[in-house]
């Protein structure tokens, strides 16, 4: 069913108990499941937030200029990135960072064509810097690189089990939903992905799977057939 994905995983996530940075050890999980995936013979692509370094949208509401603060959430995600690529490899998976801003030194730029070549030769390749531009966030860069690579659905790692309409970490009486439409995450506002990203997966009929990346092997049981947390599709 499916031979090539794009994984979004949250900066957030890597902070851990920490609070803030990288914790090694919830680095080292991540680089495990995404090993598991792999052993599928699935294409592994990947966009990674940088909430646990910077948040440009968190800082604008502060007063900086919107621009400045997007350009430092960005070069976070590239920082987020390399430590993913460092884990990877440590466990032998073949990994390239490619950066939608130029960074010579470090990554490879975005080049769509290269990138597609890298997952076929099995790489698992991470996109950072998001999309290059201010005003536009990792969400909206998943759902882009994941249309430009032709991914078979977008995998959205979060901290609870699916979509509810109200949080749940909040409302113990919130209600999970196992299916919606694009239309209705739009009318209801549902906090999956931002509007903008939500509208370029329902223009190009891109799924989209939303599981709790807390729980090992849940990206392996949707892959195997099994329905956990919730999915967005026409």
């Amino acid at each position: 069913m499916f031979k090539r994905i794009l994984l979004k995983l949250s900066g957030e996530a890597l902070q851990g108990s920490l609070g803030f940075g990288i914790d090694p050890k919830v680095m080292k999980s991540m680089a495990l499941e995404i090993k598991e995936i792999t052993e599928m013979d699935i294409q592994v692509a990947l966009v990674i937030g940088g909430g646990n370094i910077f948040r440009g949208l968190a800082a604008s509401t502060e007063g900086m200029d919107r621009s400045s603060a997007d350009y430092m959430g960005m070069l976070a995600t590239i920082l987020n990135s390399l430590a993913l690529q460092d884990a990877l490899e440590q466990i032998d998976i073949p990994t390239r960072v490619q950066s939608a801003i130029a960074m010579a030194e470090l990554c490879e730029p975005y080049i769509r064509r290269k990138a597609i070549r890298h997952l076929e030769k099995g790489r698992v390749v991470i996109f950072s810097g998001g999309t290059g531009n201010p005003y536009f966030t990792t969400d909206t860069a998943a759902a882009l690189r994941a249309m430009e690579i032709h991914a078979d659905a977008i995998f959205k790692a979060t901290k609870v089990d699916g979509v509810y309409d109200a949080d749940p970490l909040k409302n113990p009486k919130a209600k999970m939903f196992t299916q919606l439409s694009y239309r209705d995450v739009l009318n209801q506002d549902l906090k999956v992905m931002d509007s903008t990203a939500i509208s370029l997966c329902k223009d190009n009929q891109m799924p989209i799977y939303v599981f709790n990346m807390t729980e090992p092997g849940n990206v392996k049981r949707i892959l195997s057939g099994d329905k956990i947390g919730t999915v967005v599709r026409e």
